[in-house]
């Protein structure tokens, strides 16, 4: 049956690109995890992580186990990180499937171990996340690391395979916060391998420390530890280069010179217009007239509106593409609709296509302008998307 006229595109072949890319600028001495999470940040998980395993990804990040089942159903031969822990009941899962969960918290052992002593299993591979300075997940450096190691040496059927830290700053270009991090990082490596475990992966670093060309660092750190690295590209992985607040010094890194040009976006964002109408001074458009007509207007109505993901705030601040032009939504955007003012673009009709994000002729919507105007950011813009837009591959 065909469907309200509400989708979005899927370019498979600018993501494998943009995941081929991010591998040049990590080296040979690196090697990506693709972060699939959030359903692919907003994308299609069914689609996105098949695609990044054929342009060469072996690694596969998503939040819970239950998204990595879903994956593992997608990519049986991927390794599959799952980043947000584990939770009661999980660990049989994670054996079953073949998943490596990160670990912080004294519970997550306990359930992995229980699940690998019941399934008399060998070893659990897990990656151990400390908490270098984010105060979020990860286990606290100064009380809490010496007795979760000493845990782990009561447990031999769990392996520390890497060591997982998350840079809070990475997107700053002074750099400091990442200096800082590194340094407990290296010294928490330090005191793990002092306590008799050998991690073989440095789990450092997302698309900022990417496209600054900081990821040498992360290698260098990995080589001085005798670990290799293990980078987490997300959002530049869908075509979108970190922006750097406060930006950097002129001239840019060349990773970041280059992301500009050599990343492609992945994800348009699309509709139709569903009729027009013509309306004279005084008429009010949409809920609580917050736009009134002070002359004659045309207007088209789309099937798009804040259930689909197009944020509510955008009604009278923001524009859409409709023949090639930018066309201003007038009125509060509805759960289903929104209102475009279509006066000035000649012959809109029924049927047409409307971007919401992506190119159309020689303009473009991006992920950063829907941003801005929402005073908010691309990951967010993506992941709101929501799940009844069909995503289709092109």
């Amino acid at each position: 049956m065909p469907m309200r006229p509400c989708w979005v595109e899927i370019n498979t072949q600018s993501l494998e690109n943009n995941f081929r890319f991010l591998a040049g600028l990590a080296g040979l001495e690196a090697e990506l995890l693709a972060v699939v999470k959030a359903d692919a940040y907003g994308h299609s998980l069914s689609l996105c992580a098949p695609t990044v395993v054929r342009a060469g990804a072996r690694w596969l990040g998503v939040t819970s186990v239950e998204e990595a089942v879903t994956a593992r159903s997608l990519c049986p031969d991927a390794r599959i990180l799952a980043i947000g822990g584990v939770f009661p009941g999980q660990g049989q899962e994670v054996l079953r499937q073949n998943l490596i969960p990160v670990v912080w918290d004294p519970a997550h052992l306990d359930e992995l171990d229980a699940a690998a002593r019941s399934a008399d299993a060998a070893a659990i591979l897990v990656h151990l996340e400390i908490d270098s300075g984010m105060s979020r997940q990860g286990v606290d450096l100064t009380t809490n690391l010496d007795t979760l190691l000493a845990r782990f040496q009561a447990s031999p059927s769990l392996q520390i395979e890497g060591v997982m830290t998350h840079l809070y700053a990475a997107d700053e270009a002074d750099g400091q916060a990442n200096d800082e991090q590194l340094r407990r990082t290296e010294k928490a490596v330090t005191r793990i391998q002092s306590a008799g475990f050998h991690p073989a992966w440095l789990n450092v670093g997302a698309s900022a420390t990417l496209v600054s060309g900081q990821s040498a660092r992360i290698v260098q750190l990995a080589a001085r530890l005798g670990m290799k690295a293990l980078i987490r590209p997300g959002l530049s992985l869908y075509g979108i280069a970190p922006q750097f607040d406060p930006p950097f010094e002129p001239p840019e890194p060349p990773a970041l010179l280059q992301s500009r040009t050599q990343l492609k976006p992945v994800l348009s964002w699309k509709s139709r217009v569903i009729s027009t109408r013509s309306i004279g001074p005084g008429a009010v458009v949409g809920y609580n007239g917050t736009f009134v007509a002070t002359e004659p207007m045309r207007l088209a109505l789309v099937a798009a509106g804040y259930a689909d993901g197009l944020d509510r705030r955008l009604g009278n601040r923001f524009r859409l593409l409709v023949r090639g032009q930018r066309a201003p939504l007038v009125g509060r955007i509805s759960m289903d609709h929104a209102v475009l003012d279509v006066t000035e673009i000649p012959a809109v009709a029924t049927g047409d296509e409307v971007v919401i994000l992506g190119t159309q002729a020689n303009q473009e919507i991006t992920a950063y302008d829907h941003a801005s105007a929402c005073g908010t950011i691309p990951w967010e813009v993506f992941t709101r998307i929501a799940s009844r837009v069909a995503r289709i591959a092109v």
